[in-house]
């Protein structure tokens, strides 16, 4: 039975919740609904004057065969980033868990990566790779691998893939590894007692108990690809060479502040949080029925 929490003051609840709406109001809603304005308008490049112009950006929109391509660009990005993250993070939390239980340091030395910003990160990744100065491009030449990602649309998405990869993995690592934390030990000293090894109690206790963590981050992910990967981008590739790493929302930017076409740009935003908000759905309606809370 669900016990009530009964405040002495009516007006209690209000308060403690008045921040938290504040902040959505300000930093969400009232973004959101700007957009959604701004998508109806055409405006001229200083802003000083506007025409009503309906839904003929979203129509524009659907007719731009370099917007329709960065759809695609963009999912194989998002999936490849949420996997990839996840699956080194998991790896990694696993060893952890198992191999250096007493040993603090590695785990704080492997979250490290998640107190860096996107735009450092890719400027990391960007000298590594560097086809004249980079470290790993040079080694990538000795052993007789062309590189030069300023040349290749490619080897440059496979790059920004590495820098927002590596940027998650940490965040990723720190929900397994707290979650593997918090599955009792009796359940696997049990398995190890009947004999199961290593990889068979990672995958029959351990991964099973993970799932509503698993599912959390999949969600997380998804969201970061879509939205908090602009800065990777920019400093990086640019969204080049060409348009081969112009994802959804760093073509929002170009086209609004570069392009200075704020209209269009607006209608791009909002379509992007129309597929964020569908993605979301979607993995709640679906995936989460997999999930076993027990």
């Amino acid at each position: 039975m669900i016990k009530r929490v009964h405040f002495s003051r009516p007006i209690l609840p209000y308060l403690l919740l008045a921040p938290q709406v504040i902040i959505t109001l300000i930093f969400f809603i009232w973004p959101a609904f700007q957009a959604i304005k701004g998508s109806m308008y055409l405006e001229d490049p200083f802003g000083l004057s506007s025409q009503f112009v309906g839904l003929e950006h979203f129509r524009t929109l659907w007719e731009d065969e370099s917007y329709r391509s960065s759809f695609g660009r963009t999912f194989f990005f998002a999936f490849t980033v949420a996997a990839s993250s996840m699956l080194i993070a998991l790896i990694l939390a696993a060893a952890a868990d198992y191999l250096m239980k007493r040993s603090r340091f590695y785990r704080s030395f492997l979250i490290i990566p998640y107190a860096v910003a996107p735009v450092l990160a890719g400027s990391l990744w960007m000298f590594l790779f560097n086809p004249t100065i980079g470290i790993i491009a040079n080694f990538l030449h000795d052993i007789g691998i062309y590189w030069n990602y300023r040349l290749s649309g490619g080897q440059a998405m496979a790059l920004i893939i590495i820098a927002a990869s590596w940027n998650m993995i940490s965040y990723n690592f720190l929900f397994f590894i707290a979650g593997m934390q918090a599955i009792p030990r009796s359940l696997i000293e049990a398995a190890a007692i009947d004999g199961a090894g290593p990889v068979r109690r990672f995958f029959s206790i351990i991964f099973p108990l993970l799932s509503p963590t698993t599912f959390f981050l999949l969600v997380m992910n998804v969201v970061y690809a879509f939205f908090d990967t602009f800065g990777i981008v920019h400093a990086v590739t640019g969204g080049g060479p060409g348009d081969a790493t112009e994802i959804l929302v760093y073509k929002v930017y170009k086209d609004g502040f570069e392009g200075m076409n704020y209209g269009f740009s607006a209608a791009q935003s909002v379509v992007l949080i129309v597929i964020v908000v569908t993605l979301t759905v979607f993995q709640f309606k679906f995936i989460e029925r997999k999930v076993s809370y027990a």
